[in-house]
């Protein structure tokens, strides 16, 4: 069954999301991140300039069969074709179709009112599918630092 963690209170998304896909590569794990368009082509963005040092090689899930196989980050709005089944990190405010395949799932949930409650409408919609739950509060994490 799917491994499920929500990491909460994130200031910045897209730093945060940088920040996870760099680690997750850097330890040679393939990662499927899925979002909204707009959200996509921002963190697109953000990974070619995030650090000036160390480039997370991603590409959109449209690109060529060639650079689908070796890439290890991939941007996906749609997990419908998507072979890969390790860790999926959503960006989104939806629940992805096909979550369930991947071995890792992470939600990540910014700060605000909009994002807490789509946030719980999702973890409801999990619980109650019988799924187990992490969660990775950043707020209390930061306090106890």
């Amino acid at each position: 069954m799917t491994e499920i963690a929500f990491h909460f209170n994130v200031p910045d998304k897209l730093a945060y999301g940088c920040r996870l896909l760099r680690k997750a590569y850097l330890s040679g794990t393939s990662v499927v991140v899925t979002a909204e368009a707009d959200v996509l082509a921002q963190l697109d963005q953000w990974l070619w300039s995030f650090s000036p040092t160390e480039f997370v090689p991603h590409c959109r899930s449209d690109a060529g069969e060639d650079n689908l196989a070796v890439t290890p980050v991939l941007l996906a709005e749609s997990l419908q074709d998507c072979a890969r089944h390790e860790v999926l990190v959503n960006l989104g405010q939806d629940i992805p179709a096909g979550f369930e395949r991947f071995e890792r799932f992470i939600e990540v949930v910014a700060q605000g009112d909009d994002e807490r409650l789509a946030a719980r409408s999702r973890w409801k919609h999990y619980t109650d599918r019988g799924y187990t739950m992490k969660r990775h509060d950043l707020a209390t994490a930061k306090a106890g630092a």
